[in-house]
């Protein structure tokens, strides 16, 4: 997967890049980079802004919550930023629309450059029928995150990769502990978990055509039921009521949940703001393990009056050297990078211990069965599994009722 040919081609590019024209101001939109890494974010323009000092770059964050409904918005009142950032589950949306720029010519004549700068199947997660309308920024994925001084005090011992849900179910009843407010387990009863958790029973949401659907199989309700019991009858996860609005990462950082599945997004978090000892290790499954993996990429705006320009940013952003360590270095997601070496500042850093469980996962990597009106499928699916943790529809029933709404999407 990877291969050591990023810093030659970095120092190429740098050499080759264009002239261009003076005086252009880039608009840039990301959602990756707030509220924690706004300063990586800042040191990336200045880097880009000294190579390229004809262009300068301004961008606006959005919250994830609300950054698709902003960037729906400006893209249908044509008034998209030059380049913006795009998560692999709504990219094929963008693109299908026609609202991304081909980025492939560009490319082309960038001669001193070549994409195997990155690793070839997050870049492709960006392609549509041949051409390239996105670059890969970073990708990330959801381990199992376990305080290493809860499993010491409850004499539990810590997570391997050969464990399965009965070990870990297991574990959480030992770590739970009620009265002092801690949970042994969570996981979060959404779609984005489910489709994760399905695989790891054997299950699915699609056939691998994507013309039938799966969701109501035995597997993904007895997955479903799972995931529900360990809140209602094993009592091993909190309820909504018990979390009292606070997130599953506060509490972890608080040292009430032992074990967390959870993005690697919030190593440098959790760093920097738990105060007892923990580490992570591949997530637990049924039959088989199963990892998310997400990618973000940037794209430029098929209406950008500077789409060169655009151009020469987003590749800065996504595979120059200043802004991969500075990425590695704050742990914002990993640079999609085919390098060994230029992750080896990620491996190196001590917390967590066990960081190679990152490259791990990937292994098992799924991805979501992604479909054109993708906002709609998760909306339904996720609306049954709500009122199914909610105790208003069985496992059996949403999951039947699921199945119905995503026929009608298809």
């Amino acid at each position: 997967m990877l291969r050591r040919t990023f810093t030659g081609l970095l120092l190429a590019s740098a050499l080759i890049t264009p002239a261009l024209a003076e005086d252009v101001t880039i608009k840039y939109m990301t959602f990756s980079a707030a509220p924690n890494y706004l300063k990586e974010l800042d040191a990336t323009i200045a880097a880009f802004e000294a190579e390229h000092p004809g262009i300068k770059v301004t961008y606006e964050t959005a919250a994830w919550d609300a950054y698709f409904t902003k960037l729906q918005t400006v893209v249908a009142a044509k008034q998209a930023p030059d380049a913006f950032e795009l998560n692999f589950e709504n990219f094929v949306t963008y693109a299908e629309k026609g609202a991304l720029a081909d980025l492939t010519p560009l490319i082309a004549a960038d001669t001193g450059f070549s994409t195997s700068v990155y690793n070839p199947t997050a870049l492709a997660a960006f392609a549509e029928d041949g051409k390239q309308y996105g670059l890969v920024e970073s990708f990330s994925n959801v381990v199992l995150f376990y305080n290493k001084d809860l499993f010491d005090a409850a004499g539990v011992a810590y997570p391997t990769a050969d464990w399965t849900w009965t070990e870990e179910l297991a574990a959480a009843q030992k770590l739970t502990n009620a009265g002092a407010g801690v949970w042994g387990d969570f996981a979060p009863i959404q779609f984005w978990e489910f489709y994760k958790t399905i695989a790891q029973n054997g299950g699915s949401i699609l056939s691998p055509d994507k013309k039938t659907v799966t969701i109501d199989s035995p597997q993904n309700i007895e997955t479903l039921t799972w995931m529900i019991d360990k809140v209602s009858t094993y009592k091993v996860t909190p309820s909504d009521v018990e979390m009292a609005g606070q997130s599953s990462e506060d509490l972890f950082k608080a040292g009430k949940i032992a074990m967390l599945r959870t993005g690697i997004w919030l190593l440098g978090d959790f760093t920097e703001n738990a105060k007892f000892n923990w580490d992570i290790a591949l997530e637990p499954g049924k039959t088989s393990k199963a990892h998310h993996f997400f990618a973000n990429g940037v794209a430029v705006s098929a209406n950008s009056a500077h789409p060169a320009e655009a151009y020469q940013w987003i590749k800065f952003l996504t595979s120059s050297k200043a802004a991969v360590d500075l990425r590695i270095a704050a742990g914002w997601e990993l640079p999609a990078v085919s390098d060994a070496a230029a992750v080896q500042g990620y491996l190196d850093q001590p917390v967590p211990e066990s960081r190679e469980v990152v490259f791990q996962a990937l292994d098992t990597a799924v991805v979501p069965p992604v479909i054109g009106n993708w906002n709609q499928l998760t909306d339904a699916v996720g609306k049954e599994l709500e009122a199914a943790k909610l105790g208003q529809k069985t496992p059996e029933q949403a999951l039947k009722d699921a199945k119905a709404a995503i026929e009608g999407l298809l």
